[in-house]
């Protein structure tokens, strides 16, 4: 029997190697400045001793006491009794679609202007997207809008099974008044609030009043994990059920017993100990990002044409990123030639959310309204808003954008 020479692994040219441009600093000798990012971790400096007690408790998997700690820590943060700490945002989305009964066919309501992973599993289950327009007042679902369409959705006799608000770019949306207007219909609500962990709504926490919230720890996130999402919900049969499914719906046996598929949807401990090292941070994080804000309005927000994003008396914004309008009506320069002139610096900014109904990928799915969304996404600019970033790099931010009014 011949045998296979196991060979050596191939050597890595140090060219191949490339700086991870993650944090927005001074360059090094020999190389440039690294750019400012849109919304880079910001580490607290606890996270490698989080990490190491971790390795040593061998606990690794999606198993043991840290995925329980930061679960804990994170119901205290947020007032939800119950939470479950999953592999990511979309993963909590996708187990909240679940634990609400969602079957092929069914329709799902939700705001056009979000990121497709609000509507994606719900489409991967076969239901059928149905996009609502958001309201200028604070860039969320419109609930004048919501109310008319529910009321016409009950006279056809098609109610949508789940209503999706989403708290946008860390903005609350006005989930008082939508589930008001959901139960009078008994359509549940399951609240995209992955944008807004410590982001408050009528003096309570984002997402508190739905049937269901899902929060995220992505990359860019205000509190990050470097991945990894959350659901959470008052009502503990629901966390139970979405802890099954997430658990590859295995029975309590000695065996391996199965009377349904689930999935392999829970955080791993390694990334469950770098959120909880986070999330003692997360109101200075909250109150820097929203000090950048204020900094960009007193900087901008006298030009011609440039205003900001809004904030509703009854919520507070985490101000997760800083958006501004240019209105080329009123003397501002396009959004795109802002947005080049500042990639040409090393500045990193995007548009906002392209509204899901002008998606090639939802081409023909139903929407109502929609004008107030397109409307910003062609105006809009998401700024660098990383709590890390220095008053001195987002002067630069400042300085390009006026150059660019001819301030």
């Amino acid at each position: 029997m011949s045998l296979v020479p196991v060979l050596p692994p191939p050597a890595i040219s140090p060219a191949l190697v490339l700086p991870f441009p993650s944090v927005a600093r001074p360059g090094l000798a020999g190389r440039p400045p690294a750019r400012i990012l849109l919304s880079p971790p910001h580490l607290t400096g606890s996270e490698m001793a989080a990490l190491q007690a971790t390795l040593d408790s061998g606990w690794i998997a999606p198993a043991g006491p840290m995925p329980a700690a930061f679960e804990a820590a994170l119901s205290e943060a947020t007032g939800f009794p119950h939470v479950l700490a999953t592999a990511s945002g979309t993963a909590a989305l996708h187990l909240g679609y679940h634990c609400l009964g969602l079957e092929p066919g069914d329709e799902v309501w939700t705001v056009t202007l979000t990121f497709i992973a609000t509507i994606a599993p719900a489409v991967q289950m076969g239901a059928r997207p149905r996009f609502l327009d958001v309201d200028r007042e604070s860039w969320t679902l419109d609930p004048g809008l919501l109310e008319r369409e529910l009321a016409r959705a009950a006279r056809r006799g098609r109610l949508p099974r789940v209503v999706v608000p989403v708290d946008l770019f860390g903005q609350p949306c006005d989930l008082r008044t939508i589930t008001a207007l959901c139960d009078r219909w008994g359509v549940p609500v399951l609240c995209d609030s992955a944008e807004a962990l410590g982001a408050m709504q009528r003096g309570r926490h984002a997402g508190r009043g739905a049937r269901l919230a899902a929060f995220s720890f992505n990359g860019n996130k205000i509190i990050t994990a470097g991945g990894g999402g959350a659901l959470a919900a008052e009502d503990p049969a629901l966390i139970t059920r979405a802890r099954h499914l997430a658990t590859q719906a295995k029975e309590p046996a000695a065996h391996y017993q199965h009377e349904m598929t689930g999935f392999s949807y829970g955080l791993s401990s390694v990334l469950a100990a770098i959120g909880l090292a986070q999330l003692g941070a997360l109101e200075a994080r909250v109150a820097a990002r929203r000090d950048i804000f204020a900094r960009y309005v007193a900087g901008l927000g006298s030009l011609p044409g440039v205003s900001f994003m809004p904030e509703q008396a009854w919520g507070r914004s985490t101000r997760w990123l800083s958006v501004v309008l240019f209105d080329t009506s009123r003397g501002a320069p396009d959004r795109e030639a802002v947005r080049q002139a500042l990639a040409k610096a090393g500045i990193e900014s995007r548009p906002v959310w392209k509204p899901l109904h002008l998606q090639p990928a939802f081409r023909g799915a139903p929407y109502a309204g929609g004008t107030v969304a397109a409307e910003l996404f062609e105006r809009g600019l998401c700024l660098p808003s990383g709590s890390g970033m220095t008053p001195a790099e987002q002067q630069q931010v400042i300085d390009i954008i006026r150059n660019c009014c001819g301030a």
